[in-house]
């Protein structure tokens, strides 16, 4: 029997090829687009840990690799897993973050994140001799609107900070500008996180803070909420649910 392509059956069937002819090309093209995804992803990662620790250059990839020794850390343990480089690039810290295997409820939810993951990736700077220049560490918490997440560098004392970079936000456009205006995140530099007794207190100082105030930056006006929620960010990921277990570890073995 000759086949009719204008028949009911004929275009049921003219259809449904031309689905499955579509769903093969957005496979495939999925498939193809993969891996330039993810080293978009890795070049971005590098670009912002590399902007965190000061380190300027033009080739990304290889001041990276010169450079930066990342490590998988375990934030209860304060050890790092024997993985490669790319599989650490790789790990995806939000789907940590949400799957219950692989995260908790902290005790203490200063940054308002509700879960975090049980690893996070760290990255130890080396300086040109191949000395610890500083170690950068990424941050996530509540602003006002959305999760600011950023990345903060301290020196070899594990308290100075070094550089700070804002990798994301949602907060309203215009007014949280500052959050990746460089003149900003500069005043981080030098500031301390811990007091004496090893507590967090970084804070983000509504009205200024003063000449003299080692842990303190300026908030800005219009966006107090912001500047609290990365405060609040800070002390926690550098306190004892974040990286105070790894930072001990690193300075044993200094």
């Amino acid at each position: 029997m000759a086949f009719n392509k204008d028949s009911v059956a004929g275009t049921f069937i003219f259809s449904a090829i031309l689905c499955l002819c579509c769903s093969f090309m957005i496979t495939g093209t999925a498939e193809v687009l993969k891996e330039r995804k993810l080293d978009k992803k890795r070049s971005e990662l590098k670009r912002f840990v590399l902007v965190a620790a000061n380190v300027d250059g033009d080739d990304i990839d290889q001041l990276f690799d010169a450079r930066v020794t990342p490590l998988l850390v375990n934030l209860d343990s304060g050890n790092a897993a024997d993985l490669s480089t790319t599989e650490i690039l790789d790990f995806d810290d939000r789907m940590a973050a949400i799957n219950k295997d692989t995260s908790i409820k902290p005790k203490k939810d200063l940054a308002r994140i509700k879960r975090r993951a049980n690893q996070a990736r760290v990255f130890k700077i080396s300086d040109a001799d191949g000395n610890l220049a500083s170690v950068v560490m990424p941050i996530h918490g509540k602003g006002l609107w959305s999760v600011v997440y950023g990345y903060v560098a301290v020196k070899p004392d594990l308290n100075t900070i070094e550089g700070m970079v804002i990798s994301e936000h949602g907060e309203t456009p215009g007014i949280a500008d500052f959050l990746n205006d460089q003149a900003w995140t500069d005043t981080w530099q030098g500031k301390q996180i811990f007091d004496a007794d090893g507590k967090p207190v970084f804070a983000v100082v509504k009205g200024g803070a003063k000449a003299d105030d080692i842990h303190g930056v300026d908030a800005v006006s219009g966006a107090t909420k912001t500047g609290t929620g990365l405060q609040k960010a800070v002390r926690f990921w550098f306190g004892p649910e974040g990286y105070k277990t790894f930072l001990s570890t690193l300075k044993t073995e200094a």
